[in-house]
């Protein structure tokens, strides 16, 4: 499966619009956002995708929200959000919280997506292949990343022109 990771919207709808757009176009089947979304607008972007995201250092989930989040059928986080996915394990934290650092030590993970630096990065600790697909807000460049999972192949993208970064 192609799955689709972005971070770091800030509250940009217009941008994270994009990110969704270019990552679908590209066939990611599943979306996933690591943190700083900063607006239910953001959220609203993942609804009708089939999608996981956590909370940021900037977020401040609500009740309210986490109502809203129900309404657009996408799941609450229980962070750091764990699955597998064509036998892969998955983590996917924010980077700034205890859990991050913890997640980076499990021997059991094949992946870990992060976001907070704002800068798009893939590094192996053991097994476990760590990326940040970077950010779409307050970045020079503005990016995201596609994993295919069975093939360990992963691409960055630049949301201004929709190509690759090599």
């Amino acid at each position: 499966m192609l799955v689709g990771i972005m971070s770091d919207s800030h509250g940009d709808t217009v941008t994270t619009a994009q990110a969704v757009e270019l990552l679908t176009q590209r066939g990611a089947k599943k979306l996933f956002h690591c943190g700083d979304i900063c607006g239910a607008d953001v959220l609203a972007e993942l609804a009708g995708h089939d999608a996981a995201f956590v909370w940021g250092n900037c977020d401040a989930p609500s009740a309210s929200l986490r109502e809203y989040v129900a309404t657009l059928g996408l799941p609450w986080p229980q962070e750091p959000v764990r699955m597998e996915i064509d036998g892969k394990r998955i983590a996917v934290c924010h980077g700034h919280e205890k859990e991050f650092r913890r997640a980076a030590e499990d021997p059991t993970l094949d992946y870990l997506f992060y976001g907070h630096t704002h800068r798009y990065a893939d590094r192996r600790k053991g097994r476990c292949r760590i990326i940040n697909p970077g950010a779409l807000h307050r970045a020079a460049i503005k990016t995201v990343a596609t994993l295919d999972l069975l093939a360990d192949d992963l691409r960055f993208w630049r949301i201004d022109t929709g190509q690759e970064i090599r």
